[in-house]
């Protein structure tokens, strides 16, 4: 294989058994080798207390292209973007736009100079059209008036030009998730960006969704916009990116070309192993039921039904998956089963138990582990320290609790377990949960609702946001519980997890469960078509 660009050690240092070239090419040699270089960034170093997140990085990304960037969570992708996006200033280093130093103070500076942001998490208004989500903030005007008819043209001319098939007039509530994307794309290109990060695309997607994502992408890049891709998902990346660095331990170890590398030692590069697969081969499914969910009915509160006659069982020893495209009543689902939501009809039962009318802190004292979708908003106090946040949802059990007091010495103790056996990458247990990134945040959360041998898990979307490292050790603690008699509600928007972890996949559209599908026969694509209502016959 031969690497573009490597810096600070030699993969092969790293345990990574293959050829590099016998020198390494500077970032100007880059440049001048293979175009221009729409963002330089060189000796971008940045602290926090107790860490550094980013180390003398080096990175040099070509005019009309997709960069991708990869590491394991922590490694100091997020920090280095939020640097790029001017989000956050580093303390050593230069970034170069076009050719031009700049100091980003803001991300309106950074607007200003031609970069935008797409995030992981869409931040758009449900209850506004696409035009005004794209425009707020930047609205037009003519004589002191709003110009929507100047909005509505440039919008068409933008979707038109970069083939985003994006209707103006649409609310956003009414959109898909991949077209809420692409409105988040059209946000940045309205504003001028002429260089578009994004931030973890694929996590939402389907894999037609992705497919549509890649074309448009092309269109970009056809046209000239230069694209940052950061991804935890390698095969796409491969598929995807004219180049890729890769960031390790806050540092850029290599740059490789697409051609030159392969999956195993791109994940090798990333974490110094092998890339892992969520597959399940042996079946632990008892006939004792755990989790049994009849005729299950949420309605909005205009009376809209969300969830309709929603039926399942799960046994000791099983995953069960639910597939579908985010918004078709997954999410009510979850907050169903966890108290959460009032139901319009149906019951859940946890063994022998009618839990339906139970508050949610019962149903976790009686057994129920909740890895939920959101983790800030559900999961952490991220202004709280990690030993506090082990407490969180368990509060009345030990070692959390001596009688009726907090036992302080045993949440500390436990926590401190916690992020040995979990690889939560942290400098103490008293740092801020907000300190920490997503992936070891994700760690720090199935650790604490996999303590206290729960009886089943709802566990929605465990390993979204982290890098293959993590995601392996997440697979590898669900299949162990899972053989110690666990019963498992997996929800997920990763196929192969889906397929490769359960035990049997049911198949949730609008509301209702459309489909049973049988995870050892069952295609990603296949399993994608059922999702989006093409073909309900998997």
């Amino acid at each position: 294989m031969h690497l573009v660009h490597r810096l600070h050690r030699s993969p092969t240092e790293e345990g990574v058994a293959i050829s590099t070239s016998s020198a390494s090419p500077t970032a100007d040699s880059r440049r001048d080798d293979q175009g221009s270089a729409a963002v330089e960034l060189q000796g971008i170093t940045k602290r926090f207390p107790g860490v550094v997140a980013n180390r003398d990085i080096n990175m040099a990304v070509r005019r009309g292209q997709v960069h991708a960037v990869v590491g394991e969570n922590g490694a100091g992708k997020s920090t280095l973007m939020k640097i790029l996006y001017g989000m956050q200033r580093p303390d050593e280093g230069s970034i170069s736009i076009e050719g031009r130093e700049v100091s980003f103070h803001s991300p309106s500076d950074a607007i200003d100079a031609g970069v935008g942001m797409v995030h992981q998490h869409f931040m758009l208004a449900d209850n506004l059209t696409v035009l005004e989500n794209v425009v707020l903030g930047r609205e037009p005007s003519r004589a002191g008036m709003l110009d929507f008819g100047a909005a509505r043209r440039r919008i068409k001319e933008i979707s038109d030009s970069y083939g985003l098939d994006v209707e103006a007039d649409r609310l956003v509530e009414e959109l898909g998730v991949g077209d809420r994307q692409r409105v988040e794309i059209l946000k940045v290109l309205y504003r001028g960006a002429k260089i578009l990060i994004l931030d973890e695309p694929t996590a939402v997607l389907v894999p037609q969704e992705v497919d549509e994502l890649f074309d448009n992408l092309r269109e970009l890049t056809g046209e000239g916009i230069t694209v940052l891709f950061i991804s935890h998902k390698l095969d796409e990346v491969l598929a995807v990116a004219d180049e890729i660095t890769v960031i390790r331990r806050g540092t850029t170890v290599a740059t490789v070309r697409p051609a030159d590398v392969t999956a195993r030692q791109l994940a090798e590069l990333m974490v110094g192993s092998e890339l892992p697969t969520p597959e399940t081969r042996e079946s632990t499914v008892t006939d004792i039921p755990v989790l049994r969910v009849e005729a299950l009915t949420v309605r909005s509160l205009e009376g809209r039904a969300l969830l309709e006659g929603v039926s399942f069982t799960i046994h000791q020893g099983e995953v069960l998956g639910v597939a579908g495209v985010e918004g078709n009543g997954q999410a009510e689902l979850v907050e169903a089963i966890m108290g959460m939501r009032q139901l319009a009809g149906g019951t859940v039962s946890l063994a022998d138990e009618d839990l339906t009318a139970w508050p949610t802190r019962r149903r976790r004292e009686a057994g129920v582990g909740y890895i939920p979708e959101d983790r800030h908003r559900h999961g952490l106090l991220l202004d709280a320290p990690l030993w506090e946040n082990r407490i969180l949802g368990h509060q009345t059990e030990p070692p959390n609790v001596k009688g009726p007091w907090i036992d302080r010495a045993g949440a500390r103790a436990d926590t401190e377990r916690i992020v040995r056996d979990y690889d939560v990458r942290t400098p103490s247990i008293d740092v801020l949960a907000a300190a920490l990134s997503g992936g070891n945040q994700q760690k720090l959360i199935v650790g604490r609702e996999m303590s206290g041998s729960p009886k089943v898990l709802i566990a929605s979307h465990p390993t979204r946001g982290v890098d293959v490292g993590a995601q392996a050790a997440i697979w590898d603690h669900i299949r162990t519980a899972r053989r110690e008699g666990l019963a498992v509600l997996l929800i997920s928007a990763d196929l192969d997890e889906l397929i490769g972890l359960s035990d049997s996949i049911k198949v949730i559209l609008r509301g209702r469960l459309v489909a049973d599908v049988d995870p050892a026969e069952v295609t990603p694509e296949a399993l994608g078509s059922a999702m989006t209502g093409a073909d309900e016959k998997v």
